[in-house]
This record gives C-alpha cells, structure tokens and sequence, in this order.
C-alpha cells in the first residue's frame, strides 16, 4: 500500500442503527450520512432533498441591512459604482456577478481586478484612484477588502463609499466602510462561515433584491457562476454551499451563459454531465491562468460576456494562456523537485520552504500544491518580486498553515489565508531564519509517521451490495467536495477475472469480482508499477481503496471502480 488506510468513525454511533431503520437504506449508506453529521431523520431528508428555500435568511449577516441599502440606493440614484474583485476564480466570478447584476440596472459601472505582479492581493492606490476618476461614489468589493484598513479610510477620505464582501479572516482592527460583510468576522452570528466570496457577493444580491422588491430569479440566474466560485475554491460543500452548489450544477448542466457555454465546449465537456470534478480540473484552472499568467481581466470577460462569438473569442485566449501556465508550473515543479533532492534530506524535515527569485508568481501556489502531493508535508514556494520575497503556502491535513504564519508573523511583511493555503511577502533577509522556524514550528505539531500519506475510507463495502438503488442512494450524496468528499470504500478479498493490463499512459485496468459477486471494471490512474504484482497475486488476497464512478464507452455506461490505492492480504 502507498497510503495508511485510517478508518473514519461517525461522531454518534448509535445514528447508524437509526438512519438505517427509519431511512430503509442499507446500513452503508446510513454509516455515510452519519459520517457528515447526519444523525436525525428531518436533517437526512433536507440533506437528500436540498431546496433553495432551505439557504439562510441574507439578514442574518453582520452590516447586512446597511449593504443592502446602499446598494439599492446606488441602483436607485443611478449612482457610478466600482467592482473591485480578485484575480482566482473566486474573485473573478464573484466580480463578473456582481458586475453583471448592477450592469443589468442601467448603471454606469466598472470592474477593477488588480494586477497580480503590479498591485499584489487586495485592494489598491491604483484600484481606488480608478475609481475616482470615473467620479464612482460607490465601491463594492468582492473576495478582498476585510484587511484593508488604510485603503477604507482613504476611499472615505475622498468621497467614496465603500461596501466589503470577504470571506477570509478578519485581523484585529475591522475597516471604517459603510458595510464590512465578511461570516468570519468575530462578531458576526450569521450561521455558516463556510462561503465563497462569491458566496458573500451572491448574499448581498439576495438582500438587495428584497430591498427592491425584487423576485427572487434576479438572484438565482447567477447560480452557474457561483458554483464554479464554490468549486474552485475549494470551500466546504456542507449546509447552504451545498444547496447554491446543487442548484447551480443544474443550470450550469442545462442552460449556461455563453461564456461558460465557450468554455466547456472547447474543453469538450458539452456532452456530458458538469460535476464538481469537472470545475475542478477543467474550468477553474483555465478562468484561474488569465490571472495568473496576464491580467484576469480576460476571465471577467470571458464570464460576462452576452454572445457566442465573443465568448469564444475569450475561452480560446484562456486556452492559450492556460497552455503557456501549464509548461510554466512544469518547469518549476522540476526545478523544485531537483532542488529538494539535492538540498534536502527529506527525512530529516518537516517542511519544505523553497525560493528561487525568478520563479513565476503566477504558478508557485500550484507548484506548492503538487509538492505537498509528492512529499506529504506543509509546503512554501518563493519567489522575488521588486526586491521582496513573496509566496505561496499549502498545507496537509491537520495542520493550519495560517496559524502557523501567525506564529511566525513578526517576520513577516504580510500574509493572509487559511487553513490549506495561505499567502505571505518578507523581507529576503529574513528568508533562512523564516525556513528555520516554520520547520521547528511543524516539528512540533507532528511525529514521523503523520508525514506517511493517509486515505481515510468511509466503508469496507461488499459487492453484492452495490446494485440499481444503492448507486440511486449514492448519487444524492452529491454533490461532492470538501466535508461532503465522494465516499472512499475498501474491499477485500478479490479476485482478479482475466488479464489486467496498462492502458492510455500507464494507467491499470482489469476487472474484479469477490465470492461471487458481479463482476466490476476498475482503473488505476498512474498504477501500472503495480500489474506485476496482480498477475501474481492468488485468488482471495487483493484488496482495493477506491471510488465508485459511472463510465460511459460506446454509448454503454457502467459502474467501474477508480482505485485509490492497492493492497495484499498474506
């Protein structure tokens, strides 16, 4: 096996036995639910019958009445207002809704996404003199702004408004604007802290539209950008993040606007089913590579764009970008690898803190990403921008990196983020003595053996079990992403049928059964070091980590198994 096999365990037992009587589901399924916190009857029916009616009342949250006033203030009067987003998908979406829906009004409004390597994260001189200089009387930003207290103060000083919409964590001090809407705020009791910035974006529209009086379809047309926000971002996919996300697969799926439309046509996922995965893996990063590569102006466009033809104008230059981003994050995954092995005893240490002065800005959050994949440990790329050191952190599994960028942070210039992935610029000669103790500070926190990588499975699962209603069960799990992941089962005791062989580019396909059971495809992506090993293996003594998928070959579609990981009884 190359991963530890760790069991998860419900938080209440006794919810299994439960679930399952009172559901009539099989008790695999009953452990699931249990296993994300559903252990009563009423909370596995909203969750197996998500609703929009279900999502929280906007009002809830901190400065909601005073942004949604202002808002529909600025609409009423006809005011100049600025949209000031961020460059990843987050921002971008979050900016390409809120843009549109003022847009949509008759306003007179712009956008401004600061430049990655000009401007850095966050709002800017340059981004509130834009604003200005259009005589904006309104600012309303979007994924940013919760740190801003230098810039708030400013814009006030000059006759701006300003509304924020964040949802990173808030620091010591909250920034003097008309508004600061932000579920991370410490005093602020709205029910679920979990959303995009888009998420808080979309909130805003919500209340705003009630102070209009206003149907609720001005809000729920922005759901196929929200979800590709919800994503890509990587947030929870629990409570109302899972209902937006729900709801907005199903339009992406059915009727997506023409720059969405471009987009997964020219990755060809036209024709079939948008899952999380496909955001993930397909759309998110090229929307992500404008803003990491150029400007994410191209993505705002790309989103907000109103026919075909210029919506595939833009996907198309996306497309080109995201070729060009991705032999960048190659070469700078290699040139970190070699420098690993060669400066590094990997054994030895718990961290990785890697600089290089001209590794591109734009890639190294990836490339810490993939590191933390190949090594299994906390990992800071670095790069040199005018003189500063800046980078990109990513973490594992039990260990908040951003509080460990808090313990290290009079060193450090600035930083922000979360609990996986964070953000930070220092100065260069500070670089040796940062590695030193972010190292000592995840030595602490860790043994050896946390550092050996983990799949946690959800089940063992018997294949008898798995037929027409429990695949039926299974799909209304969805959709999945963090805290709702797709289920890991592990079954053991299999017999490989016929000959397993390497298809595609090394990847194992054969085909399985256990005592009797049907008989299952299954593929293991990059797993052909492994096909000696099943050719030898007796009957009974192979055990597979894996997921349930469908495959569709030949107009045929089946259940086959993705495996995770491969192990041998003796």
């Amino acid at each position: 096996m190359a991963f530890r096999w760790i069991y998860s365990q419900p938080e209440v037992p006794d919810a299994v036995a439960m679930l399952q009587r009172e559901l009539n589901v099989p008790e695999t399924i009953a452990r699931l639910l249990a296993l994300r916190r559903i252990n009563t009857f009423e909370h596995a029916r909203t969750f197996f019958r998500p609703d929009l009616s279900l999502v929280h009342d906007p009002f809830l949250m901190k400065d909601m009445d005073k942004a949604a006033d202002r808002l529909a203030s600025a609409i009423r009067n006809n005011e100049k207002v600025v949209v000031y987003g961020d460059y990843d998908v987050d921002g971008t979406t979050a900016t390409a809704i809120m843009y549109t829906f003022l847009k949509d009004f008759g306003l007179h409004v712009e956008y401004h996404i600061p430049n990655r390597f000009k401007e850095g994260y966050g709002l800017s001189e340059e981004g509130i003199s834009k604003a200005a200089s259009i005589g904006a009387t309104l600012i309303v930003t979007v994924d940013c702004g919760i740190t801003a207290i230098e810039e708030a103060k400013w814009a006030r000083d000059i006759g701006i408004d300003m509304i924020i919409c964040d949802h990173h964590n808030a620091g010591p001090e909250i920034p003097d604007a008309v508004a600061v809407l932000d579920p991370k705020r410490p005093d602020c009791d709205y029910p679920f802290d979990g959303l995009s910035g888009a998420g808080v974006g979309f909130k805003l529209i919500q209340a705003t539209t009630k102070v209009l009086g206003l149907p609720d379809e001005n809000c729920h047309r922005f759901l196929d950008l929200l979800a590709i926000s919800i994503a890509s971002d990587i947030v929870p996919i629990v409570d109302e993040n899972r209902i937006l996300m729900r709801e907005g697969l199903l339009l992406l799926n059915a009727s997506p606007r023409p720059g969405l439309k471009a987009l997964m046509e020219l990755v060809r996922l036209g024709k079939s089913k948008v899952t999380t995965s496909e955001i993930v893996f397909s759309i998110g990063p090229r929307i992500n590579a404008a803003g990491r590569m150029l400007s994410a102006d191209t993505a705002v466009e790309l989103l907000i764009a109103d026919n075909d033809v210029d919506a595939m104008e833009k996907a198309q230059e996306l497309e080109r970008i995201n070729i060009k981003r991705r032999a960048v994050d190659n070469d700078t995954m290699e040139q970190a690898v070699e420098m690993v092995d060669r400066d590094y005893s990997i054994d030895n240490i718990s961290s990785l803190v890697l600089h290089h002065p001209e590794w591109h800005l734009g890639v190294i959050g990836i490339v810490a990403s993939r590191l933390v994949d190949k090594y299994y440990r906390p990992a800071i790329m670095l790069s040199t921008v005018d003189g500063l050191v800046k980078g990109s952190a990513r973490s594992i599994r039990g260990f908040n990196v951003y509080n460990a960028l808090k313990e290290c942070e009079d060193m450090l210039m600035q930083f922000g983020g979360h609990e996986f992935a964070a953000g930070l610029t220092l100065d260069v000669k500070n670089l040796d003595e940062f590695r030193m103790r972010f190292n000592v500070i995840v030595d602490k926190y860790f043994k050896e053996s946390d550092f050996e990588p983990e799949i946690y499975v959800d089940a063992d699962l018997d294949l008898h079990e798995v037929d027409a209603r429990f695949w039926k069960l299974l799909t209304q799990f969805e959709p999945f992403g963090p805290e709702n992941a797709k289920p890991i089962f592990v079954t053991r005791n299999l017999r490989v049928v016929g000959n397993p062989t390497v298809v595609g580019n090394g990847h194992l396909k054969m085909r399985v059964a256990q005592n009797g059971s049907a008989e299952f495809d299954a593929i293991g992506f990059n797993m052909h070091e492994y096909l000696p090993k099943i050719r030898e293996a007796a009957p009974g003594t192979l055990s597979l980590a894996y997921m349930i998928e469908e495959n569709t070959w030949q107009n045929r579609t089946t259940l086959q198994m993705r495996i995770r990981d491969i192990g041998f009884e003796d």
